[in-house]
């Protein structure tokens, strides 16, 4: 990409963050916060759209839950403004704000019947009797819950509890439902069973939804959007896509999926040199001698026979001498572990009738196209990848 088309993509996608921030739910300008000598969040800037599913993602200890906390009240920011829906919100407490969070512990009343957990919030804030059973009768039918309202949590699985959570906080007609990890106790399958009702449910409602997980394949599953953070910083905000094809550096390319990631150096007529000195093309224009990296995800390279290099590099255009190091079975796919001279790579090739198959030892080639690759530079600065 070159400088001018680089400006021309900045352009575009600051006016889509001023076009967005006049129809946003949550707006942060400069948030920051510090616990004593430790800055949690720092000056974040970020527009949530009306009625979208956005995902806070990133390691733990990164800022992720306490930029959730900030939205909901449970923290205040040091330093910033936080509007909702154009209303200023960073020092009012929860209950004067337009939103609901539903946490991963779901902090039921172990004592009290379904009913009475969902009605609970209602009767504190004086809704008569009748309308708060109506609405959490609405609220249960709406989890899928019907037939259960007089269980008690300990008489429900662990996705019907997380169901009961999530009706207690639609319950109150929330603008803004905040989920901190909701998922994170239950088992991989009942968990891969939520996502798909989580969204489906947002989708009906047509609320935003504000999502935190460390979990990368959930947060590319589920969200709109998604912003990645690290160490208190706003590291990039872009659609799942985007994300996962075009990381503005090395901790996001690492960090989501699987990933290799080939140390380069740029040289003249887009081409750079790899740490082995093997010289491959990629599709950017760069400044010659800037340090790199080239992203390659495991699904976008193959490998061949070791003597069906020649071959490889004219079709395939590259190629990378190795030998199998380890071989994993995951049923609909292999995972080949290939050791080259001066490193590892994961090559990740679906189990297909007639395909190849290497076991470890074999001498084989990793091949893939020029434009299976995503340059990140060594320094974490930008690419001009979606910043939006």
């Amino acid at each position: 990409m070159t400088e001018t088309q680089a400006g021309i993509q900045a352009a575009e996608e600051m006016a889509a963050v001023e076009e967005r921030s006049v129809d946003s739910a949550v707006s942060l300008r400069g948030i920051t916060k510090r616990f004593d000598d430790v800055v949690a969040v720092d000056n974040v800037n970020l527009d949530i759209a009306d009625g979208e599913f956005f995902a806070l993602l990133g390691p733990s200890g990164c800022g992720k839950t306490t930029t959730l906390r900030m939205i909901a009240g449970l923290e205040f920011p040091t330093e910033g403004s936080l509007t909702i829906f154009g209303d200023e919100v960073g020092t009012l407490p929860p209950n004067k704000r337009p939103v609901n969070t539903v946490f991963q512990n779901y902090a039921l009343f172990p004592h009290m019947s379904v009913l009475d957990n969902v009605t609970f919030g209602l009767r504190m804030q004086g809704v008569s009797k009748s309308e708060a059973k109506q609405r959490a009768t609405d609220a249960i039918a709406m989890v899928q819950l019907e037939g259960r309202e007089q269980r008690k949590p300990s008489q429900l699985s662990g996705g019907q509890q997380q169901r009961v959570a999530l009706a207690r906080a639609l319950v109150n007609r929330p603008k803004v439902l905040l989920l901190d990890e909701p998922l994170g106790a239950l088992d991989l399958k009942l968990r891969q069973q939520m996502q798909g009702e989580l969204k489906s449910l947002q989708r009906e409602l047509g609320i935003t939804f504000v999502f935190v997980t460390h979990d990368q394949e959930e947060a590319l599953t589920m969200s709109d959007r998604i912003a990645v953070m690290n160490e208190g910083l706003l590291l990039q905000v872009s659609d799942p896509e985007s994300l996962y094809e075009r990381p503005v550096n090395r901790f996001v390319a690492d960090f989501i999926g699987q990933t290799n990631l080939l140390d380069a150096t740029a040289e003249a007529d887009n081409t750079v040199c790899l740490a082995n000195g093997v010289r491959v093309a990629v599709d950017h224009d760069l400044a010659i001698g800037t340090k790199l990296a080239l992203c390659l995800r495991p699904e976008r390279a193959s490998v061949v026979a070791d003597a069906d290099g020649d071959a490889a590099q004219t079709t395939a255009g590259h190629y990378l001498p190795g030998v199998v190091k380890r071989v994993t079975y995951l049923g609909t796919d292999r995972i080949y572990d290939v050791a080259l001279d001066w490193m590892e790579l994961e090559v990740r090739e679906g189990n297909r009738p007639g395909s190849g198959r290497f076991v470890e030892g074999d001498r084989v080639n990793v091949i893939w196209e020029p434009d299976s690759v995503a340059v990140v530079p060594d320094d974490g600065s930008s690419t001009g990848a979606d910043r939006s």
